[in-house]
Order: C-alpha cells, then structure tokens, then sequence
C-alpha cells in the first residue's frame, strides 16, 4: 500500500481509524449514519461504499456480534478497511466490488439475494451540475453524484436485503424528494431525521432509515442540531459522535 496516511481517532478514542491524507476522510457523515443504523447480534450487516470501513466498523463497536461485511470498490481503501478491521479486533470481510455491478458479481462475492439484514450507506451525493469537483479523483468519486448513483445503490441494498431488512442512508438534505421516489419502490416504514447546523439554520443533511417490504407511514423525526445556542457542539451531537448514545429513528 502506498501514500501518507494518518490514524485517528474516532467514538470518544474506541475507533482508531488508518485512513490517507488526501482524498475522502471519513468524518461526522459516516458516525452520523453509524448512530443511525440498527441492528443486533448475528445480523448480517453490510456496509456500502465502506471506504476506509469508518461507518460499518463504527456499527460493530456498538453492536458486538454482528456479522460485517464492508464493500469498497476502491483497492487502496478496502486494504485500508480490512487494516482497520484487525487494528480494532473487529472481525469484518472486505469485498472489492462496484455498487454498481450486477447481481451475478454481487452473489460472487457472497451478497446474494436476501442474504443481509441491514444495508448502511453514504453514497456519493453531491449533485455534479451544482459542485465543483474536486481535482483529486478519488475524492471527487467518493463525493459527486452521478444522475443513477443514488438509483442503484438502492437497487443493489433492495437485492441483498432479506424482507423486512433495513435500509440506513445519509444524503443531502435537499436531494429528499429523490430518495423518496427511489425508497418508493420496494421499501416502506420511511423515517427521516434531518441534521442542521444549528437550530437558526435549515438542514444540510437527512439521515433516512427504510424497511424492505413494509406499508408503514412515512415518519418525519426531530431535527439533530449540530450545535446549540452558544456556536458549541451540541450535547446530543457530542454524545452521538462520541458513540455514547444512538440516533432514534
């Protein structure tokens, strides 16, 4: 493995995390989305897009005994992931694999059909005719939407998943009426949190959780607010990022 990397530190110092110094770093989106996933022992859990394993390593901190698998189609991150894995004595098995792929490579790499329980994600969700790219190209790849990302990174989460399985995603908090109708077909039981700021400010971010299958209402929850009236982290988004409390959904 090549190029600079750093170590840090993540859930109040229970995660140490070995990512690289340019490119996509793992940070508040990917321990957001961690909170916000649901899961117990023996589920199969399936982080996509893991990158460095942040989000699904982050999971398995908090629920011991789940069986992880981290997909990242990039080489130097999976080898990163899997480093992280051992460097935290989490047991975890890291496919190099597109989302984007078709389901025969998918089944492949043993994520068949109705295989997992729970499916995390961050995609890439910045919307590319309204952000400069980056000119570092894995960054750029890990952060700008493509018109189909979103699509069928669901398409592939609505394959493996079992019935009743769980879908946990973050995205751009004015991209929601795109996850809606794509979370239309297929899922059901939608709960959306949306991630401000502050309390003065709209929301940059929604964290969504949808079950396979389900005819339940759509719920919209309680802002998370960043930080409170004094500019500080708040006590909520302190706890959460420290991994002492869980997002409720």
């Amino acid at each position: 493995m090549t190029g600079a990397r750093s170590e840090d530190a993540f859930l109040g110092g229970r995660l140490r995390l070995y990512q690289p110094l340019s490119g996509h770093r793992a940070g508040h989106d990917a321990m957001l989305l961690a909170a916000a996933t649901p899961g117990k022992s023996g589920d199969h859990v399936v982080d996509f897009g893991a990158g460095v394993g942040a989000a699904g390593l982050a999971v398995a901190t908090r629920l011991a005994g789940i069986d992880l698998t981290l997909v990242e189609r990039d080489e130097i991150l999976a080898d990163l992931a899997r480093r992280n894995a051992v460097h935290n004595a989490i047991a975890a098995r890291v496919c190099t694999l597109d989302i984007a792929a078709g389901a025969e490579a998918f089944a492949g790499a043993g994520l068949g059909p109705d295989s997992a329980d729970v499916v995390l994600m961050n995609p890439p969700f910045n919307d590319s005719e309204r952000h400069r790219p980056s000119p570092d190209e894995n960054r750029r790849a890990a952060h700008v939407a493509e018109p189909v990302t979103l699509d069928s990174w669901v398409h592939a989460a609505r394959r493996v998943l079992k019935s009743g399985g769980v879908l946990s995603l973050i995205w751009r908090s004015d991209g929601l009426a795109e996850v809606l109708a794509v979370l239309g077909r297929g899922f059901g039981g939608v709960a959306i949190r949306p991630v401000h700021p502050d309390a003065g400010k709209p929301a940059i971010r929604i964290l969504v959780r949808a079950v396979k299958g389900s005819r339940a209402p759509l719920r919209l929850c309680p802002g998370l607010m960043l930080a409170d009236e004094t500019g500080l982290p708040s006590k909520e988004s302190r706890e959460i990022l420290a991994g002492a409390q869980v997002l409720a959904m």
